[in-house]
């Protein structure tokens, strides 16, 4: 009987010790979920919010529909600093007021993003977007330099060959009737981004049938869709019960494409630099990859592979999606409003004349106004819709104390609602952004490429990209909205799109001259004849 009991003894004490350590864990995070609660009990907060599942079971499932949902509840809290919502066990304070995002956003112990952005690791790894502490500073040093502005210039011959393109596919569709610009302009921004990020051509305008573009669209709704669904977020549930094969096929191709492009463009660089009598212009035009293909650590080690395709995969998605949205909205405001329109053609007037010239460096800086209607756009459209981040420890917020382990989630779009600073704020006046006109305004109350340490790296890029590609449609076209403003039904996902495209009519300028419907006032601003 003794050596019976023996026998037994060891699986028995696994089963002990299995036991133990599964309830200490569950003590554990059932305390420190308690702990959340309560201290966070005086904030205002939805109603409807239940232990465990809080207001999970309230949210919308169509991205169009959460993301206005969202907007409901900003506009119910506005006259109160910040709100709580609880996502499944994790809570967020939501910010949308210039003093309560500036707390939050200038502290560097808050830099770490929230516990949602895990959510992208698989497609974007940890790379500059997502990584958090020594690895982001480190990274952050790293690629700083590599958008410098003297590096920015050689990317100008790229966007204007590129802007050339557009031009040619929509005189196609000029004088046609309404037809929707949303993939037109997107599939320019990839070509843009692939080019000076990568160093590859892939003529996506070419191919409007881009399997990279849709795989894209299609993550980011998977990913949004599984962050408010918390129930989903075990692997092992999402993966049999959810969208994880979907995941990980969108997933293949993602990676498939960006995978391919930084092999060939290392191979490129290799006989390049064994072939004295190479193409001078590959190595005179240096892309993003690289220089991360050249860049070191402090260590002297060159980066990794998977180093390179998580910051490949970041630029790719951010540096092509962000600003095709941001353009995408600029055009329906400058068709929705001829006053405006009529403004910035003048301006391109007075800098381009009738030249069928490229832009260069110079007339960049003097095209103000046209940079006035971007920031504009921005502010009614901001192509990053919502942000998040951690709360390091234990905080003040505007008088509530918002305990380590929170996240805070800046609501972009609301955010630049507010009335003090932007009367009037669902009205498009881009000279709210003349210098003149933004005295006094906090820093925090516009912030269409984040603020504080975590600002986006490729702002002035994307400025550039817009301001090319804009001036070069409204030097060839006249544009007409299709569409009224609530029929535009915002979508905010990761990016915040139009739910059916940007519809527009175009004229060419040139044909309307030719038959007599052009004419230039004495301020030299541009009329169709009734």
């Amino acid at each position: 009987m003794t050596i019976l009991l023996g026998s037994y003894s060891i699986p028995l004490l696994g089963v002990s010790i299995f036991i133990a350590t599964l309830t200490y864990i569950t003590y554990k995070l059932l305390s420190s979920y308690l702990h959340k609660w309560f201290e966070m009990k005086p904030i205002p907060g939805v109603e409807g919010t239940y232990l465990f599942i809080g207001n999970a079971l309230q949210f919308k499932a169509n991205a169009g529909d959460f993301f206005r949902q969202i907007q409901d509840f900003a506009h119910e809290f506005c006259d109160v600093p910040l709100f709580k919502l609880w996502v499944g066990p994790v809570p967020f304070v939501v910010l949308f007021h210039a003093e309560t995002v500036e707390t939050v956003l200038t502290n560097p112990v808050h830099m770490d993003k929230a516990y949602a952005y895990k959510f992208l690791y698989p497609w974007l790894g940890t790379g500059l977007l997502t990584s958090t502490g020594s690895k982001w500073r480190q990274r952050r040093k790293m690629l700083t330099p590599t958008f410098h502005f003297s590096i920015l210039t050689d990317f100008l011959e790229v966007m204007n060959e590129q802007a050339e393109i557009l031009v040619k596919k929509l005189e196609k569709q000029a004088g046609k009737g309404p037809f929707n610009c949303f993939s037109h302009v997107t599939l320019c921004a990839l070509d843009i981004i692939c080019e000076t990020a990568m160093g590859k051509k892939v003529n996506a305008q070419n191919n409007s049938d881009s399997e990279y573009i849709k795989s894209v669209y299609r993550m980011s709704d998977i990913i949004s869709r599984r962050q408010r669904t918390p129930w989903f977020w075990p692997d092992f549930v999402y993966n049999y019960f959810g969208e994880g094969r979907e995941h990980d096929r969108t997933l293949k191709i993602l990676h498939s494409f960006t995978y391919k492009v930084i092999r060939e463009r290392a191979e490129d660089i290799s006989n390049a630099e064994s072939d004295s009598n190479s193409d001078q212009g590959m190595r005179k035009r240096q892309a993003f990859l690289d220089m991360l293909l050249k860049t070191t650590y402090e260590d002297g080690s060159k980066m990794s592979h998977q180093d390179i395709q998580e910051e490949v995969d970041t630029f790719m998605f951010r540096g092509h999606d962000t600003t095709a949205a941001s353009m995408n909205w600029a055009l329906h405001l400058l068709g929705s409003h001829p006053e405006v329109h009529s403004k910035v053609q003048q301006e391109l007037q007075e800098v381009f004349g009738t030249s069928d010239r490229t832009m260069n460096t110079e007339d960049l800086k003097k095209l103000k106004y046209l940079e006035c209607v971007i920031k504009e756009a921005l502010r009614l459209f901001p192509s990053v819709p919502f942000f998040a981040r951690s709360i390091g420890e234990d905080c003040h917020i505007n008088g509530f104390k918002v305990p380590k382990g929170a996240n805070a989630i800046v609501i972009t779009y609301a955010l630049h609602r507010d009335r003090r600073y932007f009367p009037d704020p669902e009205e498009f006046r881009p000279e709210r952004f003349l210098p003149e006109n933004s005295v006094g305004r906090p820093p925090y109350a516009y912030i269409p490429f984040s603020a504080g340490l975590r600002n986006c790296i490729g702002q002035r890029f994307a400025l550039m990209e817009e301001k090319v590609i804009l001036a070069s449609i409204l030097r060839n076209f006249n544009i007409e909205a299709c569409q009224e403003r609530d029929e535009l039904r915002p979508v905010g996902e990761l990016i915040l799109r139009p739910e059916k495209g940007i519809w527009i009519k175009s004229l060419m300028l040139h044909l309307m001259s030719q038959f007599g419907g052009l004419r230039v006032n004495s301020n030299q601003t541009t009329e169709l004849k009734t």
